[in-house]
């Protein structure tokens, strides 16, 4: 039984036309997109969701939108037990995060497991915007990936992904909390480059291909995500890759790139989508 043939009988087909078409389900926790409109039946809402999905123990519902550097929103507490910290499965791994305070999202799963399935043996792989670090878990846990390392701006998020390594006891993960701009020539400086470079980055202006391009090498695989409107893809994001590669090429080696595939990873609005951009260096 879905949640609308739950409530069948205890909202009336206007108000069971207004509920959200579907939820996100982070370990124990719902998270709701619930309107102004149904306030008033939001517990009831939520109890309903508990009693037909017995592994969810807590229903927040979203309170405002995705904003600010760390890409994080405030979430409201409707029911069940009063935490929006948790353990989430996937993939065979472990993630512990708050919810409110750690930008992540049940959906990117299949983008996750994709990602890795192309890394191979020996690889050294970069996860920038790393959050709680799903990207560089599954692949240190799933592949044969030599070393994984994982920059993140948000320190709550940072101290999440140092104990989900410990979660998952890896000890091919390196977690750096930092700005990826700052930290990237650090590790230029060391001589330290990539066989790939996954960019799972968050929904702002600046593209980050310069700094990603910075630790490259030949051979160099990118797996880069960008946020467009159906009638813009895949071409707006090649756009930007062209750009930065040409850009990036006056003063550098690396001049070309080749395209390997392009992917829709996660629909986040009317005709937007989350894309993933796969392209080689050379």
């Amino acid at each position: 039984m879905d949640l609308k043939e739950a409530l069948g009988k205890k909202l009336n087909k206007k108000e069971i036309a207004l509920l959200p078409r579907s939820y996100d389900i982070i370990g124990s926790i719902a998270i709701l997109d619930i309107p102004n409109e149904l306030k008033k039946k939001e517990k009831l809402i939520a109890e309903t969701l508990m009693s037909i999905s017995k592994s969810i123990k807590t229903v927040l519902k979203k309170h405002g939108k995705i904003s600010g550097r760390l890409r994080t929103r405030k979430l409201k507490y409707v029911a069940g037990l009063n935490i929006k910290e948790t353990i989430h499965h996937e993939s065979g791994c472990l993630f512990k995060l708050d919810a409110e305070k750690c930008y992540f999202s049940p959906r990117l799963s299949n983008d996750r497991i994709a990602v890795a399935r192309q890394v191979k043996p020996d690889e050294k792989v970069l996860v920038m915007f790393s959050g709680i670090a799903p990207y560089a878990i599954i692949i240190a846990k799933r592949t044969k990936a030599k070393e994984v390392y994982a920059i993140e701006l948000n320190r709550i998020a940072n101290k999440y992904a140092n104990e989900n390594v410990r979660l998952n006891k890896l000890n091919n993960v390196k977690i750096i909390q930092g700005d990826v701009k700052k930290i990237i020539p650090l590790l230029k400086r060391k001589g330290i480059k990539f066989d790939r470079i996954v960019m799972a980055r968050p929904q702002l202006k600046d593209d980050f291909l310069d700094v990603a391009l910075k630790i490259s090498k030949k051979g160099t695989v990118i797996n880069f995500h960008d946020f467009l409107k159906e009638d813009e893809m895949p071409n707006a994001a090649i756009e930007k890759i062209d750009n930065a590669v040409m850009e990036f090429g006056k003063k550098n080696a690396i001049k070309k790139y080749r395209l390997i595939r392009w992917k829709k990873a996660l629909e986040i609005g009317p005709r937007k989508w989350r894309v993933r951009i796969d392209f080689y260096v050379f």
